[in-house]
C-alpha cells in the first residue's frame, strides 16, 4: 500500500499517514472485514522461507501444508517428482528450490490456477514443467515420488466452511466428492501405475499427501488396498493427522 517495509515503519511510524495512504487503509481494512483473505487483499504469502502470488484462482498456501514438503524433502533427492493438484505451485516450486530432485512435473485442472503457478515459478527461479490435465489424463511420465494436496472436503464441510475458505476459494479446489475420498482414490489407484517399482538399484516410488484431519483412517486404507506398503500418517504441528506416507 504505501511501499514502506517493517525497518522503514520502525523509523518512520510517528508520521502521519497520508490521506490517500488512509482511504487505500481503510478500504483494505473494509475488504478484510467482509471476510476477504488477507492473502488475497496482499496478494502474496509466504510458504517453506519463499514467496507466492496468490489470486482467487487458487488456494492460499497453508503452513498445514509446509509438512508434506518436509516429508517429501528427503526422499526427492535425485528423483523425478509429479506434483499433482498443484494450485499456486507452492509445493512443486518448494521441493524444486529446496531438494536436489532431478526434475520437478506439477499438473492442474485449470488453466488459471497453472497461470499463476508458472508465475510462481519465475518469480523463485525454480525450473518446473506444467501440465493441464484432469489428474493423470495427460500425466504419462514415470515418477519416483508423487505428492498431493487434493481436494478433500466432504458435502457436509463445504456447508461449513469459514466465509474466507467457501466464498473467495476456488469450489473445484476444495471439493472431494460426497465423501471426501474421490481424489485419493484416483491418486493411490492411477498413482501407482505412474511410480517406478522396487528393483534391484532401486527403492521403488512413494506417495505423499495431504489430508483432511478427519481422513488418517480412510486414506491408509485405499494406500493398502492399492499395493502401497511402510504405509504412515504423519501429524501436523497442532497435532492433527495430515500427512500420509507410502511406498510401493
Amino acid at each position: 500500500m504505501s511501499g514502506m517495509t517493517l525497518s522503514d515503519w520502525l523509523m518512520r511510524s510517528g508520521e502521519r499517514m497520508k490521506d490517500a495512504e488512509a482511504d487505500r487503509f481503510a478500504e483494505l481494512v473494509g475488504r478484510r472485514a467482509g471476510r476477504e483473505p488477507l492473502q488475497q487483499i496482499t496478494g502474496v504469502q509466504g510458504f517453506m522461507g519463499l514467496s507466492f502470488r496468490v489470486t482467487r484462482d487458487t488456494l492460499c498456501p497453508r503452513p498445514d501444508t509446509e509438512v508434506l514438503v518436509e516429508q517429501a524433502l528427503p526422499l526427492c533427492d535425485g528423483a523425478d517428482v509429479l506434483d499433482m493438484c498443484t494450485g499456486t505451485g507452492c509445493i512443486a516450486i518448494s521441493l524444486m528450490k529446496l531438494s536436489k530432485a532431478r526434475s520437478v512435473t506439477a499438473a492442474d485442472i485449470s488453466e488459471e490456477a497453472l497461470a499463476v503457478a508458472k508465475d510462481n515459478a519465475a518469480r523463485n527461479g525454480a525450473d518446473v514443467t506444467w501440465i493441464l490435465s484432469d489428474m493423470f489424463e495427460k500425466a504419462d511420465g514415470i515418477y519416483d515420488v508423487i505428492v498431493s494436496n487434493p481436494p478433500y472436503i466432504d458435502r457436509e464441510q463445504m456447508e461449513h466452511l469459514m466465509p474466507e475458505v467457501k466464498d473467495y476459494e476456488p469450489r473445484t479446489a476444495l471439493y472431494g466428492g460426497e465423501d471426501g475420498l474421490t481424489f485419493y482414490r484416483i491418486l493411490t489407484a492411477e498413482g501407482a501405475k505412474h511410480l517406478r517399482a522396487a528393483g534391484p538399484d532401486r527403492k521403488g516410488g512413494y506417495l505423499i499427501v495431504e489430508i483432511g484431519y478427519d481422513q488418517g483412517v480412510t486414506v491408509p486404507e485405499l494406500f493398502r488396498a492399492n499395493g502401497f506398503s511402510e504405509v504412515k500418517v504423519i501429524k501436523d504441528y497442532a497435532g492433527n493427522d495430515r500427512v500420509v506416507v507410502g511406498h510401493l
